[in-house]
């Protein structure tokens, strides 16, 4: 949870006095919920932003780079389910213009929001508010033959992407479909590429999003990484990767170590590093180091947190031709004031400066 817990007078004073209703009524509701496998320019508001803390970024407001690429701060709207069952999403679209956000990442095209909204909508509002519809999370597969998954509708869901605009469209779920062990992860790498060559006939990307537990050792040889057979078996042509900043993090915390206690030491950066082409999304989440926590940190808000953001994103934005071929997410997956949790993560990152 953020130390940041208490209400926002001042946002609250403005979603109240704006009225706050969703998208008109009488619409008709065509979106189907996608992220059930979900955990999933203007300036930032700097009148009434509460500054972060920014416990081990060293970041600082002045002379310097920006660390992030103009146009390239996005959310992911899991983070903001909430408020977009509450009030729709409009008025959440409206406040993350005011934040200073590029893009969102959807998780399911309806959240429960309030009043029903099409697609075609919802594809508008968002532009309407400066935001590029930049990728979404759907479910991998399903026992349900009409569940809203890649495996079972793949072809509604790419249809969906389609009508918003998707560059990307992906899924949170780990390759586990058919087990732990190395030739149950080919096999979910042969329909990853399966997904990912459709995506590309349609001008799309497919990209897995990683908790972390894909940094965790086959069951039959504990000696293999699970995350490396995904990125041996999947063709880099076709299968994505958007990484989870905080939980590929968190498995270095917890794979560090082979079953047998040997060591296997791994940095995520080093990954995306290598290459880098394959990882056009990331989301970008904070935690506190806590060693008695199982996953190794307490999320907390985007600045509140031990992870090096900047260290982070400006190892990738320096290699030759990348500083605009990527997109940041910011997330929290349990935000005790979710709006908040936008506007502070927004002002941090653009916070955050190279050094001269």
């Amino acid at each position: 949870m953020s130390r940041f817990s208490q209400t926002d007078p001042e946002l609250t004073h403005r979603l109240t006095r704006r009225g706050m209703l969703g998208v008109a009524a009488g619409t008709t509701a065509a979106a189907l919920l996608g992220a059930a496998a979900a955990p999933a320019n203007a300036a930032p508001d700097t009148a009434s932003a509460t500054a972060s803390a920014g416990r081990g970024h060293g970041h600082g407001h002045g002379r310097g780079r920006p660390v992030l690429p103009p146009g390239r701060l996005g959310i992911q709207l899991y983070s903001l389910r909430d408020k977009v069952s509450t009030l729709g999403f409009a008025p959440v679209f409206a406040e993350l213009e005011k934040y200073g956000y590029d893009e969102v990442e959807f998780a399911g095209y309806t959240q429960g929001s309030a009043g029903p909204i099409t697609l075609a909508q919802l594809k508008r509002l968002a532009r309407n508010h400066g935001l590029n519809p930049i990728g979404s999370h759907v479910g991998y597969y399903s026992d349900d033959p009409g569940a809203y998954t890649f495996a079972q509708n793949l072809t509604k869901v790419l249809d969906d992407a389609q009508a918003l605009g998707l560059k990307h469209i992906g899924t949170a779920s780990g390759p586990f479909r058919y087990g732990s062990t190395v030739d149950a992860w080919k096999r979910a790498a042969e329909e990853f590429n399966t997904y990912g060559a459709a995506a590309r006939a349609r001008g799309m990307k497919f990209y897995q999003h990683n908790h972390s537990e894909e940094f965790s050792f086959a069951t039959d040889n504990p000696k293999v990484r699970l995350y490396d057979v995904l990125l041996a078996e999947t063709d880099p042509d076709l299968v994505f990767l958007e990484m989870d900043i905080f939980w590929a993090y968190s498995g270095q915390f917890r794979f560090s170590k082979r079953p047998d206690g040997s060591a296997a030491p791994f940095e995520p950066l080093d990954y995306v590093l290598k290459q880098p082409h394959r990882y056009p999304l990331f989301h970008v989440k904070d935690g506190v180091s806590d060693p008695s926590n199982q996953y190794g940190y307490d999320m907390v808000d985007v600045g509140d947190g031990d992870i090096d953001y900047k260290r982070f994103i400006s190892a990738v934005t320096k290699l030759r031709g990348q500083r605009f071929a990527h997109h940041w997410q910011a997330e929290h997956d349990n935000p005790t004031e979710s709006l908040t949790f936008a506007r502070r993560s927004s002002k941090h990152l653009h916070s955050l400066r190279e050094k001269c």
